[in-house]
């Protein structure tokens, strides 16, 4: 195999890489350095009016081709749609990214059992069903690669209120391992990133109505950061972009934890 030059492992020109809970965030932040990498961009989101507006502003920044399409993550039908709208624009489906997720809070004492249902729809079948479409089709292509987006408390516990979706980021871990070997006879990579404390402006809308941390635990979260700050998006994003590039062609079945340091602590 000939090794290819830096600037050419970070290339994704015509390559078309799929996003989900891409209007905000690190999912936003993930599509806007694979927009600068020449990729084309599909935003995939619920939020309709930002989702649209950021493929929209995506394409006049870096001058190439961006699709917003809306999708709920737990619906197979939306997903179903979405991969076939990316095919029926750009002919492919090079990388898919589920990303997309929420993160409200909860006692286990004190949980509805429709809040547990709903964490686990869009944490958990969400990778699932964004998963399944996206290899179908790049078995039909005959490569590609697939990113899912865990959490540092898919390997321990972060704060109290957090099962639900400790549970749902543990079968996120669980689920990529096992899917690298299904797929990896297909030459298709799947692997996971686990972000640590992220400041992101969607952390209140990811709740989707239900409590978001409050002051004091947000606080308590820091404080245990040894670098001692929340991370950008961009600096997951950064990650995802290594993942889906050549310069992680060996990499299959494995996590990335971008923490500053807090398993460590």
């Amino acid at each position: 195999m000939s090794q290819k030059k830096i600037a050419e492992l970070f290339d994704f020109t015509g390559k078309t890489v799929v996003v989900t809970g891409g209007a905000n965030g690190i999912g936003y932040g993930i599509a806007k350095r694979f927009a600068e990498a020449g990729a084309n961009v599909v935003i995939s989101d619920i939020n309709e009016e930002a989702g649209a507006s950021k493929a929209e502003s995506l394409g006049t920044e870096f001058g190439g081709k961006t699709l917003f399409v809306k999708t709920d993550v737990s619906s197979e039908e939306d997903v179903k749609a979405l991969v076939a709208k990316t095919r029926e624009t750009f002919g492919s489906l090079d990388v898919m990214i589920n990303n997309a997720g929420i993160f409200p809070t909860s006692t286990v004492l004190d949980m509805e059992v429709g809040f547990w249902d709903k964490v686990q729809a869009v944490n958990g079948r969400g990778v699932f069903l964004g998963c399944r479409e996206a290899a179908k089709a790049m078995i039909e292509q005959g490569s590609g690669t697939i990113i899912n987006v865990a959490s540092i408390d898919a390997l321990h516990p972060s704060m109290v209120g957090l099962a639900a979706y400790d549970n749902s980021k543990h079968g996120v871990w669980g689920f990529t391992k096992n899917l690298a070997l299904e797929l990896a006879p297909h030459k298709i990579r799947v692997n996971a990133i686990a972000p640590g404390g992220v400041s992101t402006e969607g952390v209140a809308a990811m709740s989707s109505g239900a409590p978001a941390m409050t002051d004091e635990q947000m606080k308590a979260f820091l404080s245990a950061i040894p670098m001692g700050r929340y991370a950008e998006p961009d600096e997951m994003a950064t990650v995802a972009l290594f993942l889906a590039s050549d310069a992680a062609s060996y990499l299959t079945g494995s996590m990335i934890v971008a923490d500053g340091g807090s398993l460590i602590a």
